[in-house]
């Protein structure tokens, strides 16, 4: 019998906001990416569109290696920017494994490096069932 295997979902990753016309935004996704739900995003300085937030920075997206928010659906941005919906400000609780990072963050003080970026913002991680 063939196992069958769910899509993370929004109750996957959000467990607690207070208020989502306070905590959520709609920004503009930089081209190029499909963003997963739960992907950690920085912001570019001279555009202002969101991609995800890399380890250190990055020639042309300076500015994007601040996580400052997190994607609260995936969005296929592959073939040009498109709209997201973000959690950019606390109180939110958000599961940590349900967080997605870029692929340059690969050691766990990166890892921790950007979590702590993310509850400066209200944006609070928790190890859940």
């Amino acid at each position: 019998m063939p196992v069958l295997v769910a899509a993370p979902t929004l109750g996957d990753l959000l467990k607690f906001e207070l208020n989502a016309s306070f905590n959520r935004e709609a920004v503009t996704l930089k081209s190029g990416t499909v963003y997963p739900l739960g992907a950690v995003l920085g912001r570019i300085t001279a555009s202002g569109k969101y991609r995800l937030s890399p380890a250190a920075e990055v020639v042309g997206d300076e500015g994007a290696e601040s996580a400052v928010a997190v994607l609260l659906e995936a969005v296929d941005a592959s073939s040009g920017d498109a709209t997201g919906l973000i959690a950019a400000r606390g109180p939110v609780i958000l599961s940590e494994a349900a967080l997605v990072f870029d692929a340059s963050v690969d050691q766990a003080a990166e890892n921790d490096a950007k979590k702590t970026q993310l509850v400066a913002l209200g944006l609070v991680t928790r190890t859940t069932a």
